[in-house]
């Protein structure tokens, strides 16, 4: 898919006409006003193209991620968590200035989460005491349930939200396959059938009006909070309490470094996931909070979305460009940092201490195809 950041291409026919010096020709000829339109139609494609390029560079280029891995973040301006615009109180125990290598806190005042920042046992205590429940929704369908989803819920099961309830909520098109897990006391699944979309650009893009629906159906009279997954990925160290709150967003591995300008926002003016700037680059792999915020994220995206198909435009990376457009304009009270979902391609970085999700090998050319 073509990303909807491109305009169409204009004609590149040779004309001898074009041979003359754009100032000297008049606004009021047919000609020469179609060329003062061509050459802002390719002067607005090369700007916003510049995100992308960069990026692509990036990925291919291992000395440009050491590079990069080495630009200092900034650093929190508080003085101490008893500033923060607190979640739970639970949270005032945060050590900001364990990490003086990292930001570990944003503008609005939401606390980043790092390794060493927080004492676990004191979480796990506070939400035991306080009744949390989590739900964990991921999607399997086609053949990322055969290769990806066993790995998931084993390695999940020690891992994600121990000593807390647990319910698996796992969509796929094929129920039978489900594997079948020995979950521990308190950890249950879910199993719903869902459509397979033709695209997997429309199954990445729908599971928000599904989440939305199951969570009013049923999640909410269960859950707590709720945790959205993609599949293609595997707990490998701790994924705790620590993580809970009302609104839930993940720094994307790829971008916590890069300077703003190079985000990979939407910057088509005709999409709802349109953004000029933003706070940081949100990974749509992993996002969760309360199960009232979740709905009214899933719900906004949804609408999002759908009023993009009805005038024929897709957002640049589908549903990650129009959450991030929705945390923009309703900022998370948590963010989790990229040890919560990294990317082992980066290689080794010295601000990631611990990795807790990681992202599994990509078999894309394999599994996007019926």
């Amino acid at each position: 898919m073509v990303s909807s950041v491109v305009l169409q291409s204009e004609d590149r026919r040779f004309d001898p006409r074009l041979r003359s010096p754009t100032s000297m020709c008049p606004w009021t000829t047919p000609h020469c006003s179609r060329l003062h339109v061509q050459k802002m139609k390719g002067l607005l494609k090369c700007v916003l193209g510049i995100p992308i390029m960069l990026c692509v560079l990036y990925l291919m280029s291992p000395s440009l991620r050491v590079l990069i891995g080495l630009l200092p973040m900034e650093k929190c301006s508080l003085e101490s968590a008893k500033m923060l615009v607190l979640d739970n109180s639970v949270d005032t125990s945060l050590d900001l200035w364990s990490r003086p290598d990292v930001l570990t806190c944003t503008s609005w005042k939401a606390p980043i989460i790092w390794e060493g920042m927080f004492d676990p046992d004191l979480y796990d205590r506070m939400h035991k005491k306080e009744g949390s429940s989590v739900a964990l929704t991921v999607f399997a369908v086609g053949r990322y349930l055969d290769v990806y989803l066993r790995t998931f819920l084993n390695s999940s099961e020690h891992h994600f939200m121990l000593g807390l309830p647990v319910t698996y909520y796992v969509f796929t098109d094929v129920p039978e396959k489900v594997p079948d897990i020995k979950f521990a006391p308190r950890r249950s699944i879910k199993v719903i059938k869902v459509e397979r979309n033709s695209r997997w650009q429309d199954i990445s893009m729908m599971r928000m009006k599904t989440i939305s629906d199951v969570i009013e159906s049923d999640l909410r009279h269960h859950c707590t909070h709720v945790f959205c997954f993609d599949v293609d990925q595997v707990f490998t160290g701790r994924f705790g309490s620590e993580a809970l709150a009302d609104s839930v967003a993940l720094l994307h591995a790829h971008y916590y470094r890069f300077p703003q300008k190079w985000f990979t926002y939407d910057r088509n003016p005709k999409s709802k996931a349109y953004m000029q700037t933003g706070d940081f680059y949100y990974h749509a792999a992993i996002f969760g909070g309360s199960w009232k915020s979740v709905k009214a994220l899933t719900d906004a995206c949804y609408q999002s979305i759908m009023e993009d198909k009805q005038n024929n435009v897709e957002a640049l990376w589908h549903d990650e460009s129009h959450l991030n457009k929705y945390l923009w304009l309703h900022k998370p009270s948590k963010v989790l940092s990229p040890e919560y979902c990294w990317d082992t391609e980066i290689g080794n970085r010295r601000d990631i201490q611990v990795t807790r999700v990681l992202w599994a090998p990509k078999y894309y050319d394999a599994l996007r195809t019926r």
